[in-house]
């Protein structure tokens, strides 16, 4: 199932601690700020400051514009995205704090519940053609800052996805019995995300 998200779809919420606005691209079914399985979101960081508590979730945070960010989880570990398209990756319950490297930047936000999905989050500056072999159930996610992507899903659809758009593919089993699909986005400066749903045990 193929979905293409767009600028007008897009929401505009407060932090969950109330210190700035994020722009919420999409959520999972019936999810809100306390409670969802996945989340993507751009958010503008202008001062430092400290990161809300997502305890129970893991987020990935991918710098997409500005001079860098420092983030100190408060335990030992330092992220530094200096480059666009660097990205960090922590517990949604650390004590994290963000410090600007030279002015305000923005961050591509994903937040997955724990016990729901796995997240493999890459960056791709230049232009290539990236394969993803998806499991039946899991989410593809792909959003480019400056070129238009193409997408090839396995039912042979091509979809042209203009810069800002997100799109979304979820593979679901068929009469057939193909427990995987393979997709090929084209593009660059581009994330690409894939969450892997977790088998229930």
């Amino acid at each position: 199932m193929l979905t293409v998200f767009t600028p007008e779809n897009f929401k505009t919420i407060p932090w969950k601690n109330g210190l700035g606005h994020t722009t919420e691209l999409a959520i999972s079914d019936g999810g809100n700020l306390d409670d969802f399985d996945w989340r993507l979101s751009i958010a503008s960081v202008v001062n430092d400051g400290d990161f809300s508590n997502f305890a129970g979730y893991q987020r990935n945070l991918v710098l997409i514009e500005g001079n860098g960010l420092t983030l100190d989880h408060r335990n030992g570990e330092l992220d530094e995205l200096t480059q666009i398209l660097d990205i960090a990756r922590f517990d949604g319950a650390s004590k994290t704090y963000g410090a600007l490297v030279n002015g305000s930047i923005k961050d591509f936000n994903i937040m997955t519940n724990k016990t729901s999905f796995t997240p493999a989050v890459s960056g791709y500056i230049e232009q290539q053609t990236v394969t993803i072999k998806l499991l039946a159930g899991s989410l593809l996610f792909a959003y480019s800052l400056t070129e238009k992507m193409v997408v090839n899903t396995p039912q042979d659809e091509e979809c042209t996805v203009p810069v800002g758009h997100l799109f979304k593919y979820q593979h679901r089993n068929t009469l057939s019995g193909h427990h995987s699909s393979v997709n090929k986005i084209t593009g660059k400066n581009m994330i690409i995300i894939e969450l892997k749903v977790k088998a229930c045990l």
